[in-house]
């Protein structure tokens, strides 16, 4: 059944009866799809497929990583939210990138593969970006006054290059796996990016840590951490090279068969249109745009405000470290939950988004635990049982999120047509990304918006990180009458409880009991 899939995927549009052949060949396999079980990643091609999106996806971390972790966390003491919202900009082209995917899925060298054409050149241009950005990035970290739109712009650009690797990856996954293992590709992509996230967030943190550095591995402490942001990001440039090499000599891409129909950029745009306009389509758009409202103050100023509070780096890699091998396991577990039998659009019935259900309400749950944890920060020390809270409340939140991010990524590779995949691939995705980035730079400018804070002495405003400099220097410390925090957790967490009663959960029931041919358009000649 993998053969005749592969075929289909081949170019991605359909000309006169050739096309119709193609497509009468996709319902059949689709069909045969939702009649099948599989008994996970047995061969040897399956397993050895899984291992490469692994390792892709694990690379696309180290640039979101960097970006969407580890700069607002080294920008905090320099910038105020405000300014941390110019910043999330950089993370935006991850979310737009639906504008370019029909160019990824249409262009591409035969003789290189439809997807090595562009993943091979794209991680080449990652990695001479992390070399070069590696070489001034302390530099504009270390002025008087951080130029936080020249910062935004070169990180943006490179986010930019991984969103376009990430298409290129999407559509591959689903010509890599076999049909009835499909909903491992977002176990792999899970995996993948966990590591890299981690190895670029957390594992950063600690090593760039002075206190961490000192107290684990020094004799002699020293004024300065075992890594720096410069040489780390000069370290992965080199592996993308080494990785990049390898993958372009030695990883064959399945050939494109010479029956296979034609495709060029602007019928790519009709069918991507075509796939909007499903009334389906839109309601599960919608759901992705709307969704994480309710978890989006959590997710981006929790760990913010707990810095500010006191609580240092180091104890907060700690605290997101040792959650990253239950996310794994969270990961591997929801792919298998998530898994085809005989029913729904990807063979799953109502099955298919119940875990995505489940974590939903228990991460709306954490997101208003976490407002509590921040209220209780103790004024003295933190100890033991407070830190244990801490790790506790972001364990339970990143196996929520990772339950629903495997949940929805499986059910989107069951119901993305493989003929174009990487362009419906990256439509599911850039929606659902969108609705966790356009939310942030509105959540984090209302969070100072709403906040009320003035110095001990003279009264005057202590928002800005210049303020609270200024409040320091004359000896006085920062009166909070009002916390935007609070006021943006309780909003957010409200409606997002009435956006899942009232819309989503409805939706969900309706959308997952369709069958596959409800996912399908008609092809342009």
């Amino acid at each position: 059944m993998g053969s005749p899939r592969r075929r289909a995927a081949g170019k991605g549009a359909s000309l006169g009866e050739k096309g119709k052949e193609v497509v009468f060949e996709r319902i059949k396999v689709d069909e045969k799809a939702e009649q099948e079980g599989g008994g996970g990643l047995t061969s040897t091609r399956d397993k050895q497929a899984f291992a490469l999106l692994v390792l892709l996806c694990e690379l696309q971390g180290i640039p979101l990583g960097l970006t969407f972790g580890t700069l607002p966390f080294l920008l905090k003491p320099h910038l105020s939210y405000s300014q941390l919202a110019i910043f999330a900009l950089s993370t935006w082209p991850y979310s737009l990138k639906l504008l370019w995917s029909p160019i990824v899925d249409a262009w591409f060298v035969p003789r290189w593969g439809r997807r090595k054409s562009w993943i091979v050149p794209v991680q080449a241009v990652v990695g001479m970006g992390l070399w070069w950005i590696g070489g001034r990035v302390e530099g504009w970290l270390d002025a008087e006054e951080v130029d936080i739109r020249f910062v935004t712009g070169v990180f943006g650009s490179l986010i930019l290059a991984a969103a376009t690797q990430d298409i290129a990856v999407d559509g591959w996954a689903l010509t890599l796996l076999s049909s009835p293992n499909l909903s491992y590709a977002s176990t792999a992509q899970t995996i993948g990016l966990g590591i890299g996230n981690a190895l670029a967030f957390t594992v950063f943190l600690a090593f760039n840590s002075v206190d961490f550095s000192n107290r684990y591995f020094r004799s002699q402490p020293l004024p300065y951490g075992l890594l720096s942001l410069g040489s780390y990001m000069r370290f992965w440039a080199v592996v993308f090279a080494l990785v990049t090499f390898c993958l372009a000599m030695y990883k064959t891409e399945d050939p494109v068969s010479e029956d296979d129909p034609d495709m060029d950029v602007k019928k790519v745009y009709k069918v991507m249109w075509s796939i909007v306009k499903l009334k389906n389509i839109q309601s599960f758009l919608l759901i992705h745009l709307v969704c994480k409202i309710g978890f989006q103050v959590n997710e981006s100023v929790t760990s913010l405000k707990l810095l500010e509070k006191g609580l240092s780096k180091e104890d907060m890699a700690v605290a997101v470290l040792l959650d990253f091998p239950a996310q794994m396991v969270a990961g591997w577990l929801a792919a298998k939950w998530a898994r085809p039998t005989h029913s729904g659009p990807g063979g799953g019935g109502d099955k298919v988004l119940r875990p995505w259900v489940w974590a939903f309400w228990a991460r709306l749950g954490m997101a208003a635990i976490a407002a509590f944890v921040v209220y209780g920060f103790p004024r003295g020390e933190v100890g033991k049982g407070y830190f244990g809270l801490v790790v506790l409340t972001t364990l339970l939140s990143s196996l929520a999120s990772t339950v629903q991010f495997v949940g929805i990524t499986a059910f989107h590779t069951q119901i993305a047509d493989p003929l174009i995949g990487g362009t419906y691939m990256t439509l599911l995705n850039t929606i659902s990304n969108l609705g966790g980035t356009w939310p942030k730079p509105l959540i984090l400018r209302s969070v100072d918006v709403l906040t009320k804070a003035s110095c001990s002495i003279g009264g005057e405003e202590c928002i800005s990180e210049h303020g609270k400099h200024m409040c320091e220097k004359v000896g006085g410390h920062c009166v909070v009458t009002q916390d935007g925090y609070y006021i943006m957790s309780a909003a957010c967490v409200a409606l997002g409880a009435a956006v899942l009663v009232g819309f989503v959960l409805p939706t969900v029931r309706r959308l997952q009991s369709l069958p596959m041919s409800a996912w399908r358009v008609r092809i342009p000649e």
